[in-house]
Order: structure tokens, then sequence, then C-alpha cells
């Protein structure tokens, strides 16, 4: 006789505001399981964050409908937007632009903002406190940072 497996659930939620309405209720209420039972638990451990701050969740479901969850950094283009006091990435970033650039204007090159490499540096250093990236070195997720500047349209200054 088969056994039914573990469900996984991966889902973006304010930090402390989560409710059982879409998209929480519906995800959760389709595996049988109780919306209010998380959300009232994500509050819980999401208390000291900042209300609203987008946190990943991947939420494991047991046949017997018990869950675990786990709680992971906020997405790197949050922290981008964040430092380079945008509100939204460019929707469309020229091919062969330069990486670097040391230059004042940004707003001809169809850029949105920029960062210093302080900043790569510590969005880096914040992302590697997550469980599934604790193995990669501190370098490769600063290069990972910078190709979301890339495609965000924020520039990197020195």
């Amino acid at each position: 006789m088969a056994t039914k497996a573990a469900q996984r659930v991966r889902l973006i939620v304010g930090g402390g505001r989560a409710t059982p309405a879409p998209p929480i209720g519906p995800a959760l209420g389709s595996r049988g399981l109780k919306a209010a039972d998380f959300c009232k638990e994500f509050n819980a451990r999401t208390a000291h964050l900042e209300p609203g701050i987008p946190t990943p969740v991947i939420l494991t479901i047991q046949p017997d409908r018990t869950f675990t969850f786990t709680i992971k950094t906020p997405p790197t283009s949050y922290f981008l937007l964040k430092a380079a006091g945008v509100n939204i990435g460019s929707g469309a970033t020229p091919a062969g632009r330069q990486l670097f650039d040391t230059a004042k204007d940004i707003a001809s090159s169809g850029q949105v903002g920029q960062v210093t490499l302080k900043h790569i540096y510590e969005i880096a250093r914040i992302k590697s406190t997550d469980d599934h990236l604790k193995h990669v070195p501190i370098q490769s997720l600063a290069t990972s940072v910078l190709g979301s500047c890339r495609s965000m349209g924020i520039r990197v200054v020195r």
C-alpha cells in the first residue's frame, strides 16, 4: 500500500499581515489545511519584521494535515528597490550596457536608480543567512545580486 507524500506549497506573504483571504486561503484550503491556523502562526513568527515585507514561505503539509513552514529572507529585488530608492524596476533594459558605471546621469540611459558595491555586499550577506544558500560563497551571491541589478535596470556605482 502506497503512503501519501508530504505536499510543499510556496507562498510569498507580507510579513505580519497574513490573512485567510486569497491567495493564502484558496492555496491552503484546496489541500485540506485551515488557513487561519497558518496565518496565526505565521503572523506570530514574523511579528518582529516590518509589516508588509514580502516574505517567502515554504509550507510542508503532512498527510495528517499537520504542517511546518520555513521562512526565508525577502527577495533580492525587494532589497535592491529599497536600496535604490525606487518603487519599480525598468521595463526594458538595454542589452549592451555596462554593469559598472560612474556617471552621474542615470535618467537618459533607461535606468531607474543606482546602488553602490556596499549595498550589493550587504544584500548578499543577508541572503547568505538562508539555509539553502549557506554553502554558497559570498562572492557568488554578490555576483548573483549584480545580475539582478542588471535585469532590473539598476546601475551599480563604485
